[in-house]
Formats: structure tokens, sequence, C-alpha cells
């Protein structure tokens, strides 16, 4: 490469210099432009003299020619990002980007300046339906494509049986094991408190369903003294099963129980959700639920892929989306 470009980007410009064709006939080949008679010999020497010195497409350049950014903005609770939701996002991000799409996340907080203010993205896809006031601002920076879809059905990602499921088995494995009075171990973070609610009236109606009593429902914080009292308190009233919001929280209870000299299962079984990797490597190993978040994620991604090109949002769900991982812990 010449002195004269060190510095600075290199152009399409320079590579058709370089080559000594036109400047039209190289970007055809580097935008994979359809419909021009170009031979695979010249086609090969643009691709490989672009290489050579070093051509990076323009983004912002070719979104202008297009129409398009090809970025998918994905918005985020103020959720702490667990195993599960980084394996759902890997997914869902390495889908989008075989189609040639790139998937941008972000987390909302009060103080911030939303990201699709200036990130010009395709679509604005968030995990929770948006808020009025913030469809408001989205439309407002020229973005129509939004989903969930304002004031229309949310989609079944959202309230399919990627959300009922896995509570649901838990329930189920625990009374099959003879258990008949249990309990729901919910997050102590502030920031679940919703998610954690939404399990918490799913295990309580499944229980009903089932012909339990009523469900005792505990906030359980790592941090205070709350694992010892809640297990304490569940034992004298007779609870003989827990079921926790997620794998930390079975593990904190679990830990616990065994503090206070109780068996586990024997005295007091737990199940968690979102099968963790350590989870296996616990003593006892932790009976769990292991969600199909390599098939949400993808479905999140066509998701977003029919929203750019003007299409339904997809309904169904992975078969199995949930599974039950039994081990010594119940």
């Amino acid at each position: 490469m010449s002195t004269e470009n060190k510095g600075r980007r290199v152009t399409a410009a320079d590579v058709a210099k370089s080559l000594g064709i036109s400047r039209a006939t190289v970007g055809f080949v580097l935008n994979k432009t359809r419909g021009q008679t170009i031979s695979e010999a010249t086609r090969k020497r643009v691709i490989n003299e672009a290489a050579r010195l070093g051509y990076r497409p323009h983004t912002a350049a070719q979104a202008l020619a297009r129409g398009r950014s090809r970025i998918i903005l994905l918005v985020l609770p103020d959720w702490p990002l667990e195993y599960s939701m980084r394996r759902h996002i890997a997914e869902a991000s390495g889908f989008l980007e075989e189609a040639g799409y790139s998937l941008v996340t972000y987390t909302i907080h009060e103080t911030s300046r939303p990201l699709w203010e200036s990130l010009d993205p395709d679509v604005v896809i968030g995990l929770l339906p948006f808020s009025e006031e913030e469809v408001e601002s989205i439309r407002a920076s020229g973005i129509t494509n939004i989903v969930p879809v304002p004031d229309a059905h949310t989609p079944a990602w959202q309230t399919g049986p990627s959300i009922v499921a896995g509570p649901e088995l838990q329930v189920e494995h625990l009374v099959e094991r003879g258990h008949r009075k249990i309990a729901f171990a919910a997050p102590g973070d502030n920031r679940l408190r919703s998610f954690g609610e939404a399990r918490r009236n799913i295990v309580t109606n499944k229980a009903l369903e089932l012909g339990l009593g009523e469900v005792d429902c505990r906030q359980i914080d790592r941090q205070d003294d709350s694992p010892q009292v809640a297990v304490r308190e569940w034992v004298n009233a007779g609870v003989t099963g827990v079921v926790a919001f997620n794998d930390e929280i079975a593990a904190v209870v679990t830990s616990a129980a065994l503090r206070q000299g109780l068996a586990v299962p024997g005295d007091l079984a737990v199940i968690g959700h979102d099968d963790d990797p350590w989870g296996e490597i616990l003593v006892p190993a932790l009976s769990t639920i292991r969600m199909d978040v390599e098939g949400l994620g993808r479905l999140l991604a066509l998701t977003a892929l029919n929203a750019v090109d003007g299409r339904d949002v997809p309904q169904g769900e992975p078969n199995a989306v949930a599974t039950l991982v039994r081990r010594a812990s119940t």
C-alpha cells in the first residue's frame, strides 16, 4: 500500500486505482451487486486486492445506499445477565450474523440516552413490552420496526411455553417425588422482582391444579440471613420440597439446609431452573430445568428478520422448550 494512504481508511477508489479498473466495477464487486456482467477473474482480482490493501466496508455509507443499517438492537431488562440469557443472546447473534446482520444489546437505564437515537437500527426488539414513552421515543427516532408491536398481541416467545413450562415442570417433579407441601424461593434482587412474581404465580397455580396446599413464598438473598430463616421456617411448617427461581437461589437454599444439619433431599428437596453448568458439580448435584435457549435464540432472530422484511412475527416456539434434569437434590 502506498505511503500516501497510510493513516487513513482504504476506499474502493484506492482498490480501483491500484488495479487500473473503474470505481464502478470495484463497487459492484465489493457490494455484491446483482445483475452485473463481471467476469469471475475480475471479481477475484478485486477481492484479493481489497484484502491486500486492508479495505474495510464503510458501514454508514453502505447503510445509506441500501436504506438499512443491518443492525438489530436488542433491548434488555435491567436483569443480571446469567448463563442461560448469555446463551440465548449468543445463539440469536450467530443466527443474525449468518443473515448479514449485527445484534447489539442495550440495557435501559433511567439516566442514559436511548441507544436507538444514535444507532439507527433496522429493528428495535425488546424482551419485555416497551412503555408508551419508550415507543414514542423509538418512533421519534424514525424507527418503525418495533417488536413487541405496540398495541398488538405479545409475541409467543414472551408469553408462551418458554415462560410457563419450566416452573410447571418443577412443581410436577416434586409431586412425582411424593411432596405435597412445597415452597417457592423467590429472588431477593429487586431487578428480578417482576420476573420472580411471574414464576411464583405459575408455581402457585400449578400447585392449586394438582391439589396441593398453599405455596409458602419467600425472598432469598444470599447476602443476608434470609436463606437460613426461610429453610428453618419451611421445615417447621412441614414443607418438604422447594421450587427455586433459578439455580443460584436453589444452591443458596441447599447450602442453608445443609448448614442446619438437614439432609437434601431427605429432609428438604430442592429444584432449580436454567441448568447452569456448575449445578451438576454441587454436592448434592442440583436438579433443574434445562431451557432450549438455542431454539429460543433462533426464534428471536427470526422475529427480528421478519420485522425487517415486513412479515408476521412467528408464533411458534421450540417443541421441547423445557426439559427436566433429574439429579441428586430431589
